[in-house]
């Protein structure tokens, strides 16, 4: 009976430890957040300008065009082209980077349990791509396919993003490890992951399905339970799918449904009603 209760309060310990982590882990990423978000702006702006300075370049080339040899004219007229290309990249993913970097400032201003209307679809993709290049940060070789489905033109749909954005990580980071656990094994095996967000009567439908190891009966029943983990010691902590569970189910009144098949793969499904 003792020695239960010692292993009950090393078990709540450890707990508490995550979640000051989790919770340290926040305020810095905040914080790093908004130091990159200056130093992008500088970058897309000067990109825009640069864009700008060739196409003036252009022109002035065109405006001479009869005092340069027919070959002088096609290799500017290459290497204008490849700059200008150069530069509608460098726009479009700092604006990429500047628009996840808003989703990280908003989510992690929220007030604790506060609904905030949100582009769901943007959310969750961006907290997808998030949880890949963290696993290719963390396991060297590590390349699967995405397949992103996200129904056009939703609405804005009243959630707690600072929750939800934390279930979709879970729920990824899982799905990633289980496809690299299972390539590690397998032979003539693609890994693949399976996004799909959707509305429909009223109920917002964000469905993560991968093709990895699957769980077997015993796994799917203790999946919720609290430091339960199948992954090796310091590659998880067992508390992961419990708070999804409760992020979706109570805190957003939704259902969370698991189907699972041993060695084909896991589809885990959210179902959150739509609120006003």
């Amino acid at each position: 009976m003792e020695e239960n209760k010692n292993l009950e309060i090393e078990q709540l310990r450890q707990q508490l430890k995550q979640q000051e982590k989790l919770a340290s882990l926040g305020t810095l990423s905040a914080g790093i957040a908004h130091e990159i978000q200056n130093p992008l702006n500088f970058v897309i702006n000067f990109s825009k300008m640069s864009d700008k300075l060739l196409s003036d370049l252009s022109d002035i080339v065109a405006d001479n065009e009869d005092k340069l040899s027919a070959d002088d004219r096609e290799e500017l007229d290459d290497i204008v082209a490849d700059l200008q290309e150069n530069m509608q990249k460098i726009m479009e993913h700092g604006e990429r980077a500047i628009s996840i970097i808003r989703g990280i400032l908003l989510i992690s201003r929220g007030k604790e349990g506060e609904r905030i209307p949100t582009n769901i679809a943007q959310m969750v993709k961006e907290y997808v791509w998030l949880s890949y290049h963290a696993m290719r940060a963390n396991q060297k070789g590590f390349n699967i396919t995405i397949h992103e489905h996200y129904q056009e033109s939703m609405p804005l749909v009243s959630i707690i993003p600072q929750e939800l954005s934390r279930a979709v990580l879970n729920v990824m980071n899982n799905a990633f490890y289980a496809v690299w656990n299972k390539a590690q094994t397998a032979t003539d095996y693609s890994p693949e992951v399976d996004i799909s967000v959707s509305l429909q009567d009223d109920k917002c439908t964000i469905a993560i399905a991968d093709n990895g190891e699957g769980m077997n009966s015993e796994v799917q029943q203790r999946l919720f339970e609290n430091f339960f983990t199948t992954k090796p010691a310091g590659k998880g902590t067992g508390l992961g799918m419990g708070i999804t569970r409760e992020i979706v189910e109570q805190h957003h009144q939704g259902r969370l449904t698991v189907d699972s098949t041993v060695g084909e793969g896991t589809t885990i499904t959210f179902i959150i009603p739509v609120k006003a």
